[in-house]
């Protein structure tokens, strides 16, 4: 990588100015040599820039999304959940799937990343490490705004509730839609109906007895647990699962997730306040 060194930097410039080793008064002279040998250099290659994996998120257009509740000092949004991670065979298969739901429902987001599904499937790579290879979540509790002080008595209780936690399989075995309270969003998303429910339902249970001894909002009566993979502006459900009914048409899966659904362990629950994350439990 030596060779790298050659190439100046208009950053130099910008620092207090150091003596040339060619002639006492610098000025005119280091200018002229200076010219002289960026002229006989060439551009250096791209591929020494950028690393081999490297996607140009500036050409991927985003969407815009409203908080679920406004900003507030001294107020941390509050998120519990199971991470889940998508097998990479499953991730091959999702591709088509995206691919022609893109072509099928307009103006569709990935979930957190926010980057126009549209623009993601002109490159099957890009779509893959983008949208499928990202940590999804399976909630288990509302995400809510909660007061500093209540941060380690909230932890500690979920650390208390849930630390003996076993290993178990998870499957999502359905494509499902939901829309925020507010239909402001809709998601597309793989639910969890069979294996694994059960469990899931239990922590679910655990996480609603920290919440109410916090004075804060219960989850849904009839939970169904799922990770979400692409959202929509508005209500657009109808739109989604029709959408899904016509790219499994040809397979007769009237709605199932026809193969794409997949099975991962259960590997922990992280509770995160703001930017900072804590190990509930782990496996």
């Amino acid at each position: 990588m030596e060779f790298l060194l050659a190439y100046g930097s208009d950053d130099e410039s910008d620092g207090a100015p150091s003596p040339s080793p060619f002639c006492s008064n610098g000025g005119d002279s280091n200018r002229a040599l200076k010219n002289e040998v960026s002229d006989m250099l060439p551009p250096p290659p791209l591929d020494l820039l950028q690393p081999p994996n490297y996607i140009d998120y500036s050409s991927l257009t985003q969407g815009s999304r409203i908080r679920n509740f406004p900003h507030v000092e001294g107020i941390y949004a509050l998120h519990i959940y199971i991470p889940v991670h998508i097998p990479a065979t499953t991730r091959k298969q999702m591709v088509l799937t995206m691919k022609k739901l893109s072509s099928i429902v307009p103006r569709l987001y990935a979930v957190d990343s926010d980057f126009a599904l549209i623009e993601l499937c002109k490159d099957d790579s890009k779509l893959e490490k983008v949208l499928l290879s990202r940590e999804f979540h399976i909630s288990l509790g509302r995400t809510v705004g909660i007061k500093v002080d209540q941060i380690d008595s909230i932890v500690t209780m979920l650390r208390t509730k849930l630390h003996s936690q076993r290993q178990y399989w998870i499957e999502f075995d359905k494509w499902e839609t939901f829309a925020n309270d507010d239909c402001t969003r809709s998601f597309l998303s793989l639910e969890v109906t069979g294996t694994g429910l059960q469990e899931i339902t239990q922590q679910i249970n655990a996480v609603t007895e920290v919440y109410k001894l916090h004075g804060l909002p219960e989850f849904y009566k009839d939970p169904r647990p799922h990770i979400s993979l692409l959202w929509g502006p508005g209500d657009i459900r109808y739109n989604l699962k029709q959408a899904v009914l016509q790219i499994d048409k040809p397979r007769n899966g009237a709605g199932s997730s026809q193969g794409h659904g997949f099975k991962c362990k259960f590997s922990g629950i992280v509770c995160k306040v703001g930017k900072k994350s804590y190990d509930i439990c782990k496996i």
